[in-house]
């Protein structure tokens, strides 16, 4: 499981990129804590941060039972789409609100194949095993 680990580990390292950008943004935007509303640039900014970490608990679980129940190489490079998927739809919707749906269907898409491809990995398991 050492790739679904390093992907895990990746994750959580664009997170905190997420996490820093918010923090630079509040600084260049005037946008004091505990706001989170004032400049509509910063609030995008934000908005992918904690649009990320409402996906998270969906992604990282489906990621590792994707990697135990199906493949640990290929879980790790679904986790590589999602995270392509999350910079995409970042630097999207920092250009403009519309401009993140191709990032978000990326990272849904890749979403799914991890919780879907798990879910049917554990359901056959489950029905062939003696």
């Amino acid at each position: 499981m050492h790739f679904t680990a390093l992907i895990t580990l990746a994750s959580l390292l664009f997170y905190v990129y997420l996490g820093v950008d918010v923090a630079k943004a509040r600084v260049r935007c005037n946008v004091r804590a505990p706001a989170t509303t004032g400049d509509p640039l910063f609030e995008r900014i934000y908005r992918v941060q904690m649009n990320t970490l409402e996906w998270l608990p969906i992604y990282i679980p489906s990621l590792w039972l994707f990697g135990f129940y199906v493949s640990d190489p290929i879980a790790a490079v679904v986790g590589v789409v999602w995270i392509t998927g999350r910079y995409l739809y970042k630097t999207g919707y920092e250009e403009a609100p519309e401009k993140r749906s191709l990032g978000f269907m990326i990272q849904a898409t890749a979403t799914a194949i991890l919780l879907f491809g798990a879910t049917i990995a554990i359901l056959y398991r489950l029905a062939t095993s003696h």
